[in-house]
């Protein structure tokens, strides 16, 4: 996912508390959150912003992984 801004409210709540619940093909999954760095992530931001242009026109922001949390 990609954020517009860092300074977007979400994106500051995720910072905060990284616990999200997502939405996927109707289905509802918990996930952990982070905001990923353009220094140690370069590689999958650049695979996002890709992705996002492709589809979008646009991929210039900020991205944010959500890796869904086991159900145990």
């Amino acid at each position: 996912m990609i954020a517009d801004y860092p300074s977007s409210q979400w994106v500051k709540n995720l910072r905060e508390y990284p616990l999200a619940t997502v939405r996927v093909a109707g289905k509802e999954l918990q996930a952990r959150a982070r905001v990923l760095s353009s220094e140690t992530d370069s590689e999958l931001c650049s695979t996002v912003a890709s992705l996002s242009r492709k589809k979008y026109g646009w991929g210039d922001g900020l991205a944010v992984e959500f890796v869904p949390i086991s159900e145990s």
